[in-house]
């Protein structure tokens, strides 16, 4: 018998982890994998110092998180446990931050944070504990092929989650689960509103974990203090219009914020580290024609590439046509359609439509970007 998860087991000899945050998504899923019958143990991180932290807002892993999702356990009668890895998520998420944002670069910690702590050692936590399967909340969708995974994006296009889990190891992606793939946001509520969870109308997470209210430049502040050194500010021809406080204060496309009076809008279009300098432009010369990447990792086949493939260069944005050059580890992607303000840091993933949807064939990170407007390259750090 082959049950709902894909594995050849009756679902109460099918012992299954579900990582739980603490909101409605993860909780759902820990509900319907009791109703199915499974044996289900939660899981949740706790991933920074509470009491030091300064953010109060609806972050995920947070002190009240961790109640709700006890309860929801205590409710489901399901085993609930806690793992401490609050030194991995600050030397590995929280350092990484800090030290690519100094770099003028635009860093994406929940990326970061998928493929360490809550992946690779969830991941290997789960293995220990002789689990079948890790289950989480995650909207996505995933295929499977003579016991190979293959990820694709989520019905709910809204929801879709892919973008952060590029990362994820092919090894890692044949033993996950992603229950909530094939439904929408509005669905889950409902089930959770069936299944009268605590958490049923729990508000979505807004910020990141560790960043007061989106403001990233206070994350820096309370870290590297040092780090908010002035400079001066340039305009594309190389003349100097003004000074700021510390380039960790601007990301690349930004334009409030530069004090700068200028008859037409100035932008930031690129952040130069080793001088301590930023470069302010019109807006069409936030195009970005050419992406250097770096750090890669692969869901398929390399051959895949030759074929036409689409990438997303921001969790919300759009799947853009594009043609690319794979290496072992790095790539060089040529962008067909115009796209403004990418910046070094973010990352890039990689789509392929089949009969399937559009599934994910890998990502890696930005570490320069072509202007598609100026002659010379831009943001080398």
């Amino acid at each position: 018998m082959i049950n709902s998860l894909g594995i050849k087991k009756l679902p109460k000899d099918t012992k299954v982890v579900v990582a739980m945050s603490g909101g409605v998504d993860s909780s759902v899923v820990a509900g319907l994998m009791k109703e199915q019958g499974y044996n289900v143990t939660g899981i949740t991180l706790k991933l920074y110092d509470d009491a030091k932290s300064p953010n109060n807002g609806r972050q995920c892993c947070a002190g009240q998180d961790i109640v709700d999702a006890k309860r929801v356990c205590e409710q489901l009668n399901i085993q609930h446990r806690i793992l401490y890895y609050q030194k991995k998520f600050k030397a590995e998420v929280i350092d990484s931050f800090i030290d690519s944002y100094v770099a003028g670069e635009t860093p994406i910690p929940c990326v970061q944070c998928n493929q360490t702590v809550k992946f690779r050692d969830l991941f290997q936590f789960s293995k220990e504990m002789k689990a079948d399967a890790l289950v989480t909340g995650h909207y996505v969708l995933r295929r499977e092929d003579n016991g190979k995974g293959s990820m694709y994006r989520a019905e709910d296009k809204d929801r879709d989650q892919s973008y952060f889990l590029f990362g994820t190891t092919q090894e890692q992606l044949d033993y996950l689960r992603f229950p909530l793939g094939s439904i929408s946001k509005s669905e889950t509520r409902n089930i959770a509103e069936k299944l009268n969870l605590n958490v049923a109308t729990k508000p979505d997470s807004q910020d990141i974990c560790f960043v007061p209210n989106g403001d990233y430049s206070s994350v820096i502040k309370r870290y590297r203090p040092e780090s908010f050194k002035s400079g001066d500010i340039f305009d594309l021809k190389g003349k100097k219009l003004g000074s700021h406080d510390g380039i960790i204060n601007y990301t690349i496309g930004q334009r409030r914020g530069i004090k700068i009076s200028n008859q037409e809008p100035l932008y930031v279009v690129d952040i130069k580290t080793k001088e301590n300098s930023i470069i302010v432009g019109p807006q069409e010369y936030l195009n970005i024609k050419k992406l250097y990447l770096r750090n890669m990792n692969f869901l398929s086949d390399k051959k895949i590439f030759d074929k036409e493939i689409f990438i997303k260069v921001r969790s919300t944005g759009r799947l853009l046509k594009a043609k690319s050059i794979i290496k072992t580890d790095s790539a060089i992607i040529e962008i067909l359609q115009d796209e403004k303000g990418i910046s070094p840091g973010q990352a890039c993933v990689f789509y392929y439509k089949d009969n399937f949807g559009e599934r994910v064939l890998g990502g890696g990170w930005i570490d320069k970007t072509v202007n598609k407007n100026l002659s010379t390259q831009l943001t080398e750090h």
